[in-house]
């Protein structure tokens, strides 16, 4: 399938970056979003307009349309306004990759009211904005769609020092299923990844570093490769961004016209370790 209208979310960098470029390839015409700005409780810098406007320029490179929207998942309204641009500019919209998401790592007893809505408004809230968002006009178009959330290893194995992104990615699998049973009927299939760490920005910052690596004063990226690699078979510290595009590509095309409801690791062994 070439020519379709996908709206990628977490688009400026990161896995969206990558996802964003891939159906560029495939001559689609992307919706590329992102909120372009820091939240005051993530503790690690988010994408800039330069990231964004560079991934509109990579899309475009890689012979595909594109069109560059900053907003804000955690605002239903913003969201609806990004996707009638989006609309406006290509069409109605036929695939969906609900990708922006944010991490905090803290005990559980230290998690406060604060901590716990910065991460579910971003990674839970945010994704239901943009699902409810597309789906008037995806259903009304009367073409199905395909909708992808991108979850995580965490929503499946329990992992200290994240119960509230946890919490997120666990309710995303449920949100999966439940819409994959709603929408079937309208030929609109609905599929979860699971990516275990991958090598974003999001798994790179010091206090990450300094949680794996207690024993050592300052440690940096090489510091974790050990660790991070000793939790999966396949002996890898972490998955590429194009490791997780190739399981979304795939999800999105016809091959996988009768996938819905599914959630699919790309976790390196990482739930068997």
């Amino acid at each position: 399938m070439t020519g379709r209208v996908v709206l990628v979310t977490g688009a400026a960098r990161g896995q969206g970056r990558s996802h964003s470029v891939r159906f560029g390839e495939r001559g689609d015409s992307v919706i590329a979003l992102d909120l372009c700005a820091d939240l005051p409780l993530v503790p690690y810098e988010q994408s800039t307009r330069d990231d964004l406007d560079e991934t509109v320029a990579l899309i475009e490179a890689a012979g595909g349309s594109a069109l560059g929207i900053v907003a804000d998942v955690r605002d239903a309204d913003a969201m609806a306004s990004a996707v009638a641009r989006g609309t406006e500019a290509f069409g109605p919209i036929q695939v969906v990759c609900a990708n922006a998401g944010v991490i905090q790592l803290k005990p559980a007893n230290e998690i406060t009211p604060q901590d716990w809505s910065a991460v579910i408004d971003v990674n839970l809230t945010g994704t239901w904005n943009t699902i409810s968002a597309v789906l008037p006009g995806m259903t009304a178009a009367g073409q199905g769609g395909c909708l992808v959330i991108t979850g995580s290893v965490a929503a499946l194995k329990g992992t200290p020092g994240m119960a509230h992104y946890a919490a997120s990615k666990c309710a995303l699998v449920g949100l999966t299923r439940t819409l994959a049973t709603e929408l079937g009927p309208l030929n609109i299939r609905v599929n979860c990844v699971a990516p275990t760490m991958v090598d974003t920005e999001m798994l790179h910052w010091p206090d990450a570093y300094a949680l794996f690596r207690p024993d050592l004063d300052s440690p940096d990226r090489d510091d974790v490769i050990p660790v991070f690699a000793a939790g999966h078979p396949l002996g890898v510290p972490w998955v590429d961004p194009v490791d997780v595009t190739e399981v979304v590509e795939w999800l999105a095309s016809d091959e996988a016209r009768y996938v819905t409801g599914t959630v699919i690791p790309v976790d390196a062994g990482a739930l068997i370790a």
